[in-house]
């Protein structure tokens, strides 16, 4: 096994060429390469610990060949989608309702009714004896 200190004084394992196509591989190829293009997966292999003489090179045809690369491409104006307006909603116009329980009775209550608004995030909470939805219509009126 040989090693090289790089420029920039990290020692990295030479690789054999056999070896390289592997290296190069997995750095591109695989779910940790991302398909990146030939700069980014010569980072990823000196990254990694590996450098041989034709890296760069090699690295280059790697990804020029490469078919799902090229098959891929970046996304033109036409495939965009268009820009859609934020909804705007005012105070108190969204409100989550939710029943919490049944708790230990007390005074007659079980369950807590908390109402909660998205907006302002105030929240409101009543003891209630039932779950019934008639609390909840009573509770909004």
């Amino acid at each position: 096994m040989t090693s090289r200190e790089c420029a920039d004084h990290i020692i990295r394992r030479c690789v054999r060429e056999d070896e390289a196509i592997d290296i190069l591989h997995a750095c591109h190829t695989l779910p940790v390469g991302g398909y990146h293009g030939c700069v980014r997966t010569t980072a990823k292999v000196l990254q990694s610990g590996y450098y041989w003489l034709s890296l760069y090179k090699d690295a280059h045809q790697f990804v020029k060949k490469g078919t799902q690369c090229q098959t891929q491409g970046g996304v033109s104006k036409t495939q965009e989608l268009p820009f859609t307006s934020i909804l705007q909603v005012e105070l108190f116009d969204v409100w989550e309702i939710d029943f919490m329980g049944p708790f230990v009775n007390s005074f007659g209550n079980k369950y807590i009714l908390v109402v909660i608004d998205y907006v302002s995030k105030w929240v409101e909470a009543v003891a209630l004896p039932n779950n019934e939805g008639r609390n909840v219509v009573q509770f909004l009126k």
